[in-house]
């Protein structure tokens, strides 16, 4: 940024505190109709319909509808229902008159149980809040980036239980800026801690769960085990292995059907509702076999218990097979939403493995699997060893040794498979402000 006119940083600061509250406001929003909607379709609905639980008719059909919804939201109103997930986590500014398609689609997709996470719609509304903020206030092209950014930060940190993995995330995605990078972190911190208060003030009054990823009732890890140390660099292998064939049985099964049925709208629908079908199909199948599909769909986030305290090998194999399978047709058919959720999964399902066979503590694979499967997916590595260990929190301070080696073990595997992210693959919105 030398020889040219830096931002006002308090200008700046001061509408990243302003933004902060209407993107939480927004996300908590986000975060309720989508709670409500889940529970009226797979609690409320099968009980008016005299089922303890949802039959194999709304097991498959509800999928296909959410598919349906999505391509209602990506053909009929602008943005094509926002990001593509197949292409990782991206930021930058999203236009305001997106954010119809992108939340639509976004309740398609997670309402109706689709394998996919809620944090790109989350960031993308965040980022339209910056966008309008800046807007009224008619700042530059160059702050309005900022602002943006700002706004996603407040947004994501939601998902991620307070604005410290957020920060480190987008710190780690602009890592090449340097130093100049600090004062464009500035207003995105302030929006997060102030958007932060907010949501934790007002979100127990919508009746709704908090979002960010929690187990509950940790048993506390009391010490490592040579043992450990080494299977925490296998599972981060493994599930490195795991979720690169999923990205690339996803890119395959996406230009495929792509091919055949071509962009427009008809081709767009077709493949959504057949990858709706398919994901419906192989829950109920999955059921027939013993296990739970909600289990198999959905981002993941409340399975994690479930996964973690698997007591059959069998069934373990079969659960992880049949939500790496159901990650791949939602990767590829269409449908929005965010890629980490599910890597997240599958990445502590590798390592319940070690709880089965070698004795492991629960918590300890919840750890180790955690941050193996957010380095394998988003290659990055710091965010994900903060984000395991505030994951298991105080019952787990003695897992960060091997979340460490979990952690490299998985970004070395996946690196050797594709090139690293450049640094625009997280965090544009900063990079390009500071262009």
């Amino acid at each position: 940024m030398t020889g040219r006119a830096r931002p006002p940083i308090l200008r700046l600061v001061a509408f990243g505190a302003i933004i902060g509250i209407p993107a939480a406001l927004l996300s908590l929003a986000f975060f309720t109709v989508a709670h409500y909607l889940e529970h009226f379709l797979w609690t409320d609905l099968p009980a008016a319909l005299g089922a303890d639980s949802p039959p194999a008719y709304l097991i498959v059909g509800l999928p296909v509808i959410g598919a349906l919804v999505v391509a209602a939201a990506r053909v009929l109103l602008p943005g094509d229902g926002g990001h593509n997930p197949l292409a990782g986590i991206t930021a930058g500014p999203t236009p305001v008159r997106y954010v119809p398609g992108i939340v639509l689609a976004a309740l398609g997709t997670l309402g109706f149980g689709l394998v996919l996470g809620p944090e790109a719609p989350v960031m993308a509304v965040g980022a339209a809040t910056g966008v309008a903020i800046s807007n009224l206030a008619r700042v530059t092209e160059r702050e309005t980036n900022v602002l943006a950014a700002a706004g996603q930060f407040s947004a994501i940190s939601t998902l991620f239980g307070g604005p410290l993995v957020g920060g480190v995330m987008v710190t780690e995605g602009g890592i090449g800026l340097g130093r100049a990078l600090i004062p464009l972190l500035l207003p995105g911190f302030v929006a997060a801690a102030l958007g932060y208060l907010i949501f934790v003030g007002l979100g127990p009054l919508t009746g709704a769960p908090p979002p960010a990823l929690t187990v509950p009732d940790l048993v506390p890890l009391d010490g490592l085990r040579g043992i450990d140390l080494v299977l925490a660099i296998a599972i981060g292998i493994v599930a490195a292995l795991l979720i690169e064939a999923v990205k690339r049985g996803a890119r395959r099964l996406n230009a495929s059907g792509t091919a055949r049925l071509g962009t427009g709208w008809r081709g767009v629908t077709v493949f959504l509702v057949a990858g709706g079908l398919a994901v419906g199909l192989l829950a109920a199948g999955a059921e027939q076999l013993g296990l739970d599909s909600q289990d198999v769909l959905f981002s993941g986030q409340a399975s994690i218990p479930a996964v973690a305290s698997q007591t059959s090998a069998v069934a373990l194999t079969t659960l992880i097979v049949a939500k790496a399978i159901g990650y791949i047709i939602s990767l590829a058919s269409g449908f929005r939403g965010g890629p980490i959720f599910p890597a997240l999964f599958l990445g502590i399902g590798v390592a319940a493995f070690g709880v089965e066979w070698f004795g492991m503590s629960s918590t300890l694979a919840i750890a180790i699997g955690a941050a193996a499967g957010m380095a394998a997916q988003t290659r990055l590595v710091l965010t994900s060893m903060l984000f395991a260990s505030i994951l298991v929190g105080s019952a787990g301070a003695d897992a960060i040794p091997a979340v460490v080696l979990a952690t490299v073990a998985a970004y070395i595997t996946a690196a050797a498979f594709e090139p690293p992210p450049t640094d625009d693959a997280v965090a544009p919105a900063a990079a390009s402000a500071s262009a």
